[in-house]
């Protein structure tokens, strides 16, 4: 059988990891639909949040290092079906089951599709992969983020069966994407013994490493809990706006500023971009508590963008230390848990300033949240920079 040439597999590999992220941030448009036509109780609502996370998170912790036993191509399409049936899910639902039931599906598509495709990356990308390969996925994923506003709120917006056109717009996209990643090459697997599912380690050797990629992911993921839990509720109030194809278009702000400043920092070495990152992020977030203080929509619009460009660096910059160096053998298992702990602490963190928005008020909840984003971003930068210079420049090598 054809395969596809080592470029076309990178950009098939990033279309896999672009469209996970659209697949995550799919629903997110469609909810307060499901509130108001199924009546639905905000506990409900969190628990159809919940099982995202719930589904996800042990699918990349036991499952994260399938990919370097069966290969990547077969990880992929059993994420990318894995997909598909939670978007069908989706696309039939006529109430709560078919609903948790999709969310659950897309949580273990994305745990087993991510890695790999991040992984396949590396391999595909030629001299430069790692930099390569980091920066590509921060915008693919971004771009995934943006078409599951734009797209979404379109669809709900102005066309019909707005409850479930968007996931069949999904389930062909995952169509086309699986027709590509079936011609991708059978590279022999990185570690040639029988697969059993293991909680991830870390190497010897690879512990600053694995903590400066963790810590700046994490920081990362927590922007996302500030500003896509926190920060969509400032632009509800200053749009105030009943227009979903709007209200997505604002919250698709940062994604774009996410994938252009991943792109043009791509030359930027990790431990900088990790380094400068606290410093973007200390001016992004003031403008987003500036504008739930003063209610300026121009300021939300300024944090997004300059938020947007603090998550991008936090991102590439993380998974580039982890890209760069990993040995190959546990590459796939090394990325997937440091998404795994991203997203748990994610996950607590959007538990945490829900609680704290609850008690005391959506602006106490920015603050603090803010104060979190800086310091996990500053401690990713201090692990990252710290120590000898050679340390996190030189590649580890393990038998």
């Amino acid at each position: 059988m054809p395969t596809l040439s080592p470029r076309a597999s990178f950009w098939t590999a990033a279309a896999v990891a672009g469209l996970a992220l659209w697949a995550s941030g799919a629903p997110s448009i469609v909810y307060p639909l499901y509130e108001s036509q199924w009546h639905l109780s905000p506990a409900v609502g969190t628990l159809i949040f919940a099982a995202y996370p719930i589904a996800l998170i042990p699918t990349l912790l036991l499952f994260g290092n399938l990919s370097d036993h069966v290969g990547r191509r077969i990880a992929i399409l059993l994420g990318l079906v894995a997909l598909g049936l939670g978007s069908v899910a989706f696309g039939l639902a006529t109430g709560l089951p078919e609903v948790l039931v999709g969310r659950a599906l897309m949580g273990v598509g994305v745990g087993l599709s991510l890695g790999p495709a991040t992984a396949a990356m590396i391999e595909f990308g030629g001299p430069s992969r790692a930099p390569r390969a980091s920066s590509v996925t921060t915008a693919s994923t971004a771009t995934g983020l943006a078409l599951a506003t734009l797209v979404g709120g379109a669809l709900v917006q102005y066309a019909p069966l707005p409850l479930h056109l968007s996931f069949w717009v999904l389930v062909a996209a995952v169509l086309v994407v699986g027709v590509l990643a079936l011609f991708l090459p059978r590279v022999r697997a990185a570690d040639a013994g029988p697969w059993r599912p293991r909680a991830p380690y870390v190497p010897a050797g690879l512990g600053r490493m694995f903590a400066a990629g963790a810590l700046g992911i994490s920081a990362a993921y927590v922007v996302g809990s500030v500003f896509l839990a926190l920060g969509a509720q400032v632009a509800r109030e200053l749009i105030q706006s009943s227009d979903a194809f709007v209200d997505g278009a604002v919250l698709a702000v940062s994604a774009v500023s996410i994938g252009v400043v991943a792109i043009l920092a791509r030359r930027l070495r990790p431990r900088r971009a990790l380094g400068a990152a606290p410093f973007v992020l200390l001016v992004g977030v003031a403008a987003l508590v500036a504008s739930g203080a003063t209610h300026s929509l121009i300021l939300f619009v300024a944090s997004s963008v300059v938020t947007g460009a603090g998550y991008s660096l936090l991102f590439a910059g993380g998974l580039g230390v982890i890209a760069r160096y990993a040995p190959a053998h546990h590459r796939a298992a090394m990325i997937s848990a440091v998404y795994a702990i991203g997203y748990l602490v994610q996950a607590g963190s959007a538990v945490a300033l829900g609680f704290i928005a609850t008690a005391s008020g959506l602006l106490v909840a920015i603050e603090l949240g803010s104060i979190a984003v800086v310091a996990l971003g500053a401690a990713a930068a201090i692990v990252a920079n710290a120590g000898p210079r050679g340390a996190l420049t030189r590649p580890v090598t393990i038998p």
